[in-house]
């Protein structure tokens, strides 16, 4: 009993220093705080760095820095790494959730309001250092620059009101990366003058190693990731290791380029950020690991290098500390405002862009403590920084949350939904047909699925009615099961539908009607056989027993791979009912997948297409190329290459876009582009307006579908 009280003793004394147990602290602060803080609506970001402050050396001293020359990695060691990835991952998936095409056309607000953000600081820093603090020149520019460089602390805060693609986070985003490069930069020339080291060959090496490392990360990474996420696509755990290890060799190699590894993990996010979709399951898995570990790890370490008693230990500790923070408020301020002004952003985005910009912790103590360990500054500014970093981190946190709900409640929030909002929530049905070429279909689903709808994808498995029906029925319900829990890696919610009926078609039909379907996602038509293709195929079966938008898609290749959407639109395809609602799917898959959207049709199609973007307001960048021989399908081939994502969009017989040569398009395409990923649009139509409202088994007129076969049969050209 006295061996295990003696036991028990060491491994409570303070600091711990098992591992086990200072992990079990951790996760108990992360599990805990947000339950505490949030009756009294405190940010969960805030707790977690009060509870740092409480449980660091200088609180309760549950964790302390351990000795790093030990090689042991409990204690604050352990914490370090944890909280280093934490800062990456803030970084990373800012980069990777930035919407590209809204930060191309807000790259110059981007550029203004780095300036502007980098310039105050420093122009009422430098003189609060310089006359106020009494500094040197060397030290009062250190100390300024310091006043520039944010981290994006509050980020995960405006990710949860779900507006993290507001222009106004695009620009702040943009700014960051802009300032805290800058200042990085400046760092190192001052460190170079510390030490007499600036010259020719300084500018030379951080010239080259800046080139080389916009080279590896642009050029080459992309173009890794995009081999490794093809040839290994079934392995998601893989594919979440290969992420993690691009952005600590992003991170390594900024450090050797001369920068802060920050900035690597940031550009990390940039280089896949078109490879990695919003609501793809690999997305999902990024940001549950890091919001659910990483990233508290990194603000609660925040916390435990806060010494409050710097605040108590004399008028001049307390001056330095009321100086750093009166000129980082103002600093920021300034910039949001003139960056409002110029803009004409609301009051609200103002103060998102203030919130966002103003909190200092990695960049800075970055800063400080490169220019404590060479020198240039002393051990007061040093705790004043440190109080610092904690009072800009609670005011940030605080204004961001304020400032992000009143931009949801003006409006402002992301619109999820590329084009115009249904009138109703939509419901989307996805019969299984190729249960090994389901996984795609669903991702599909998901990329294109309204997130405003609260509705479930349906997932539908029609058994023949048969002797073997029952037993068919048993099978298609463990399919189905297959389906929902590869849908719960991206939180995508199912709704399984089994049914009985004398025909597959039949049943899709009914069950289209039943729950009142708004689309139907059907896989790529199978070979048939001759009677099948005299009778009725079953794709167009299909097409004849529904009235809503269906798509046939062939997705044999990854989504993510893809430069390009080419959409072929036939004349008078705008005049379909189901017009606007293929063209949101479209251009929401193209926002998750970060593609251009390139559209060959005619004048009039071009100029129901322009309309229709003018209206949803989309930022998809879009080009437009003109066809007029439709009567030649085959023509179209001179407008795509290997990596484009071809859309097909047919009609109905009998609809008001229909030509012959429309028919059998699926078969046509699919053999003519074997090799590519392919979808086959057949908008809405009204109900009830077709020839065939009698027919059970035929899809078409039986003459029509006799004289297409025996052209077929002459017909020599592929």
């Amino acid at each position: 009993m006295d061996k295990f009280l003696e036991h028990a003793s060491e491994a409570f004394t303070s600091p711990l220093t098992n591992p086990v147990l200072v992990f079990i602290v951790v996760l108990l602060i992360i599990l805990i705080s947000p339950v505490i803080l949030r009756p009294i609506k405190i940010p969960g970001i805030i707790g977690f760095i009060l509870f740092g402050v409480l449980i660091g050396p200088y609180g309760l001293n549950w964790l302390a820095k351990m000795d790093g020359h030990s090689g042991d990695m409990a204690g604050v060691d352990g914490i370090d790494l944890f909280s280093t990835i934490g800062l990456l991952y803030i970084m990373f998936i800012a980069g990777l959730e930035l919407d590209m095409n809204e930060f191309q056309k807000t790259k110059n607000k981007s550029l203004l309001f780095g300036f502007l953000t980098f310039a105050f600081p420093i122009c009422i820093g430098f003189p609060v250092s310089y006359f106020l603090l009494g500094y040197d020149l060397l030290p009062s520019v250190l100390i300024a620059s310091m006043f520039a460089t944010h981290t994006l602390v509050a980020y995960p805060i405006v990710t949860s009101y779900g507006i993290s693609k507001n222009e106004v986070v695009a620009v702040t985003i943009g700014g960051t990366i802009l300032t805290d490069t800058a200042v990085l930069v400046i760092l190192a020339v001052i460190k170079g003058l510390s030490k007499g080291e600036i010259g020719f060959d300084f500018w030379l090496t951080l010239g080259i190693s800046l080139t080389v490392f916009i080279a590896i990360m642009f050029g080459l990474i992309p173009r890794i990731a995009k081999w490794f996420f093809s040839k290994v696509e079934g392995e998601q755990t893989s594919h979440y290791i290969f992420v993690l290890a691009v952005i600590f060799i992003a991170a390594f190699l900024a450090e050797l380029a001369g920068l802060e590894h920050i900035i690597g993990a940031f550009v990390a996010g940039l280089a896949l950020n078109k490879l990695i979709p919003p609501s793809s399951a690999l997305m999902n898995r990024i940001e549950f690991i890091g919001n659910a570990l990483f990233i508290p790890f990194f603000l609660i370490s925040v916390g435990m290098i806060v010494n409050l008693g710097v605040l108590f230990s004399g008028t001049w500790a307390l001056v330095i500390v009321v100086a750093l923070a009166a000129v980082s408020i103002s600093g920021k301020f300034l910039a949001s405002l003139v960056t409002q002004l110029v803009f004409k952003y609301t009051n609200s985005q103002r103060n998102l862009m203030h919130g966002l910009s103003n909190a200092h912790a990695a960049a800075t103590l970055a800063v400080i403590l490169v220019g404590y360990e060479s020198g240039i500054i002393d051990e007061g500014m040093l705790n004043g920084t440190v109080a610092l970093i904690l009072i800009s981190c609670l005011f940030a946190s605080l204004l961001t949350e304020k400032a992000s709900k009143r931009v949801v409640f003006e409006g402002h929030q992301d619109n999820t939904d590329a084009g115009h909002v249904q009138d109703h929530e939509e419901k989307i049905l996805i019969p299984i047909a190729n249960l090994n070429k389901m996984e795609p279909i669903i991702d599909f689903a998901t990329f294109v699925k309204s997130k405003k709808s609260r509705y479930p994808l349906y997932i539908l498995s029609v058994v023949e009615s048969n002797q073997q029906a029952i037993r068919n029925l048993d099978l298609a319900r463990k399919n189905l099961d297959k389906m929902a829990k590869y849908a719960s890696g991206s939180e995508t919610e199912l709704d399984l539908i089994t049914t009985i009926d004398y025909n597959i078609a039949n049943g899709i039909g009914r069950t289209s009607r039943n729950i009142f379907a708004d689309g139907i996602i059907l896989g790529w038509p199978s070979a048939t056989s001759f009677i099948e293709k005299i009778v009725g195929e079953k794709a167009e079966s299909i097409l004849n027993r529904t009235d809503t938008t269906l798509f046939m898609c062939k997705l044999d290749n990854p989504l993510m791979t893809h430069n390009a959407i080419i959409i072929f639109a036939p004349p008078l395809c705008e005049s379909e009912v189901g017009f606007e609602f293929w063209m949101e799917k479209i251009l929401k898959l193209a926002k998750e997948l970060s593609l251009v959207v390139k559209y060959v049709c005619d004048k009039r199609t071009q100029d129901a297409i322009e309309e229709f973007l003018k209206n949803a307001k989309s930022n998809i960048s879009v080009n437009y190329s003109r066809y007029n021989n439709w009567d030649n399908i085959y023509g179209l081939s001179t407008f795509t290459n290997s990596e484009d994502l071809l859309v097909f969009v047919s009609a109905r017989y009998g609809d008001v876009s229909y030509r012959d040569s429309l028919d059998g398009l699926a078969k046509r395409v699919g053999r003519y582009y074997s090799k590519q990923n392919l979808i086959l649009i057949y908008p809405e139509r009204r109900a009830n307006i077709h020839i065939d409202a009698y027919e059970d088994v035929k899809t078409a007129p039986i003459f029509r579908k006799i004289s297409r076969e025996i052209g077929n049969m002459f017909n020599t050209e592929k």
